[in-house]
């Protein structure tokens, strides 16, 4: 074994900073083994579950695809006319094809942060590594698909995105469950490099089981004048979930944009936040939260911004719904201000739903219950994560498709 994982062995049983602790040792590394084919071959019921995270089986209508069932590669394709633009690998693949992605590989998360990102380091199960080629702008969404198909499995992948200087790309990123799947648990290591003039939009659906519990580790480094948004949707019900993703905005005019949308059910325990780091000029962050706790879940909504230039400037904003006396939503904003022109701002807003509004809707025929569920449906309202309209329609059908069976 290496010095440096040594190191991080060491730190295999050091718990999270935040959220519920996981024994590890109680899920399982034995996956099944799949057998690489197109996305549209793969059996029905796999692909009803991509569909519903946004993950369409016609890799023609992508401009590039990764798909991958437990510990196995299936596919990683990209679009024939993207060919030029675009480069997607599994990340064991890149390693071996350029001694330069080193460069790029736990550099932004430390391996030894806890015992989720050394389960990662010390037992690494593929993952994509995508590529956007300077100047290139990629008006067709790609997509990778993170699946699990057996019971009680524990999955490790380590993402890579680059994204070129003046390169443009929308990411759609699905992680789901094989419908007999009930517990389970899932790590993600995501790292993205937004060089010079680059833009990236990346959009992440989780879907899991009642069981199930999921880690992701996500970080992102800013050149000048880039821009990174960020958008993240869970609706289903989990055992639990902690996340805490940063970006560093290190060049001058950067951007970045953190949006969630989280629908919180059953007993799910659910700790997310982002954190943002301005550390040049005109660097601007924003971090919006809409979040709806019902049953017995609980939902923790943490944000960070840290200011360390005179002339940089963010704001945080959490709004929660309650639907249940039982559940509960945690709003926890912090502010950090290294230098004196830092601008930072938050707001918060916690509560039931308008007793008013309930009224309103019913006085114009419809039940209590079809009123609420409008009222939940608008507060889900997707246009904060600023897509294009095609895509904000896609997303916008999986949102209503979920709450309709959940409500």
């Amino acid at each position: 074994m290496s010095k440096d994982k040594e190191d991080v062995s060491r730190e295999r049983d050091k718990p999270a900073k935040l959220g519920l602790d996981l024994d590890i040792q109680k899920f399982s590394r034995q996956g099944r083994e799949w057998t690489p084919c197109p996305v549209s071959k793969l059996p029905r019921e796999i692909i009803e579950r991509a569909l519903e995270v946004g993950v369409v089986p016609s890799e023609g209508s992508r401009s590039a695809t990764y798909f991958q069932l437990d510990h196995s590669v299936i596919s990683r394709a990209v679009s024939k006319i993207f060919e030029d633009k675009i480069e997607m690998l599994s990340t064991r693949e890149a390693l071996k094809k350029y001694d330069w992605f080193r460069d790029y590989w736990w550099k932004l998360i430390p391996a030894d942060m806890d015992k989720y990102t050394s389960l990662a380091n010390l037992n690494w199960d593929q993952g994509y590594f995508i590529r956007i080629l300077e100047d290139q702008k990629v008006t067709i969404p790609l997509q990778a698909c993170i699946y699990i198909s057996t019971d009680n499995l524990n999955q490790n992948v380590h993402n890579v995105i680059i994204a070129e200087p003046g390169s443009e790309a929308q990411i759609i990123t699905g992680c789901t469950v094989h419908k007999n799947v009930r517990r389970g648990l899932h790590v993600g290591i995501t790292e993205f490099y937004i060089k010079e003039d680059a833009k990236v939009t990346f959009t992440m659906i989780h879907n899991w089981a009642q069981e199930f519990d999921s880690r992701p580790r996500s970080a992102a480094a800013l050149e000048e004048n880039a821009s990174f948004v960020s958008n993240y949707m869970c609706f289903k019900p989990l055992r639990s979930i902690q996340m805490y993703p940063v970006a560093y905005c290190r060049g001058a005019n950067s951007r970045v944009s953190f949006n969630s949308i989280i629908y919180g059910s059953g007993d799910s325990y659910i700790d997310v936040g982002a954190k943002v780091v301005l550390q040049n000029e005109k660097c601007r962050g924003e971090v919006i939260t809409r979040a709806i706790a019902s049953d017995n879940s609980q939902i923790y909504s943490r944000g960070f911004l840290q200011g360390e230039h005179d002339d940089c400037k963010a704001h945080l904003e959490c709004r929660g719904l309650l639907l249940s006396d039982k559940a509960v939503i945690y709003a926890v904003p912090e502010l950090l201000a290294k230098a004196p022109g830092a601008e930072l701002s938050h707001e918060a807003a916690v509560g039931k739903i308008a007793e008013e509004q309930i009224l309103y809707l019913m006085a114009r025929g419809f039940t209590e219950e079809e009123a609420e569920a409008l009222i939940v449906r608008g507060f889900m309202d997707v246009s904060i994560f600023g897509l294009p309209k095609e895509l904000e329609a896609d997303i916008q059908r999986i949102v209503d498709a979920t709450t309709k069976r959940a409500l």
